[in-house]
């Protein structure tokens, strides 16, 4: 309880740029709007704590994924909602609880502001399309230098967008491999070629998500290097791509490979017809339900081209707390996402719900570190994994990957082939195809 009233009492001393995400003229109408705290008690909110808190009465929207608040999964949100009113006895919040997917906030956030959460859950990967539409609150002042202390840079810069930082870091989001100890050794999980001479691997070549870790393994780009500058756009096409492209002709003929869905790769290790899968941190409990003691989790493989050994590499991006930018009460909303972003908050995620969690003093926790999926999520965001770019061309690209992978599965790609397709693969990732 310590830590969460000094916590509390921390992101009560802070004071947030209150501004939207969009234009210089967004930005500072809606800071002139928000503000909500002075220069002068910036320095005397330092000294006070929750007891001395102004009175607040309000009642605030929150929306999560529907297994955050389901009681079988502890209902993390409920819980911690019902914490931080706890913490606060000068502020009554009444919450209102609505069901969001991470994915989906991007779509229905900027639908309605006014209607929508004051508090939710989104992934970096929307972050552009909630900016164009002026939905998000910046976090400025002392919550910026918190978020910079206690989460990887790679994680605030995933929520940057014109040089603002847009939310509250919650977990990770990148992938790796899942398998069956009784099929692959420890060596044998370092090689995709050795794999696949020993057992079934899935892999959803057909999805640009996956798909990707090849190319950028063969020095693909997406919007440059640290996928932050557009012009740069999405180049595909090289010697060494085209390698990676010949060699997966040739990799889609082994019965081996099998080109599935993460979902219905774990009903087919269910079943015994799948050895080894690509995939995130969310079907890690099934997975280990389903192998038991045989339960493998490691970083994506190497694979050969032209007799090079080639890493692959996935993409890594986050999950945030955002805070709507025309919230009624952004003090305490800004609270809030704090918190839930906070040690308590991600400590009881991972143990309800298995979220990664990405607070360095958690990351660094030895107990968390033994647990073998969190240490090799933790191992690939920070060695192999390419920040994903949350720029809006990058949907191009899923559309043109997709046709790209089937026809990899399809045997319509061959050799001959080969370089027309990537050049129409690189060419179709760098336009909308809308005339």
């Amino acid at each position: 309880m310590k830590r969460k009233v000094l916590s509390v009492m921390l992101c009560a001393a802070m004071v947030v740029s209150m501004t939207a995400c969009g234009g210089s003229d967004a930005k500072e109408n809606t800071a002139s709007a928000n503000a909500s705290v002075s220069e002068t008690e910036q320095g005397e909110a330092t000294e006070q704590d929750a007891q001395e808190e102004e009175p607040i009465t309000c009642t605030l929207t929150v929306w999560s994924p529907s297994e955050d608040q389901d009681p079988e999964y502890g209902q993390w949100l409920n819980t911690m909602c019902d914490q931080f009113n706890e913490l606060h006895p000068n502020w009554d919040i009444t919450f209102n609880y609505g069901v969001c997917t991470e994915s989906d906030a991007k779509k229905l956030v900027p639908q309605d502001i006014d209607a929508a959460a004051d508090v939710f859950i989104y992934s970096s990967t929307g972050l552009e399309n909630l900016c164009q539409a002026n939905s998000l609150t910046e976090f400025g002042g002392k919550y910026l230098d918190t978020i910079r202390e206690n989460y990887s840079s790679v994680l605030a810069d995933s929520l940057t967008y014109d040089d603002g930082v847009y939310g509250v870091p919650m977990t990770t989001n990148t992938y790796f491999m899942y398998y069956d100890k009784s099929v692959f050794s420890e060596d044998d999980i370092k090689s995709l070629d050795t794999m696949l001479e020993k057992g079934k691997v899935a892999i959803p070549l057909n999805n640009g998500f996956y798909l990707a870790s090849f190319y950028l393994g063969a020095g693909a780009t997406f919007f440059g290097e640290e996928g932050n500058e557009r012009e740069a756009g999405i180049v595909l096409d090289n010697d060494e791509t085209l390698a990676m492209t010949n060699a997966l002709i040739d990799m889609v003929q082994n019965e081996n490979l099998v080109v599935s869905s993460p979902e219905d790769a774990i009903a087919m290790m269910r079943e015994g017809n799948v050895n080894a899968y690509f995939c995130g941190t969310w079907q890690a409990a099934q997975t280990e339900e389903i192998l038991g003691d045989n339960f493998g989790v490691a970083p994506l493989p190497s694979m050969t081209v032209d007799g090079e050994e080639v890493q692959l590499k996935p993409f890594t991006s986050s999950k945030a707390i955002g805070v709507k930018s025309t919230t009624a009460y952004p003090q305490v909303a800004i609270e809030l996402a704090m918190y839930l972003g906070g040690y308590d908050s991600q400590k009881l995620h991972y143990e309800t719900r298995g979220y990664v969690p990405c607070y360095k003093e958690l990351v660094n926790d030895t107990e968390i570190q033994k647990d073998a999926v969190v240490a090799v999520d933790s191992w690939t965001v920070e060695n192999i994994a390419v920040p994903r770019a949350n720029y809006t061309e990058m949907s191009y690209f899923w559309t043109a990957a997709e046709s790209f992978g089937n026809e990899l599965r399809d045997g319509i790609m061959t050799h001959e082939n080969a370089t027309e397709k990537l050049k129409t693969l690189e060419e179709s990732s760098n336009t909308s195809g809308v005339n």
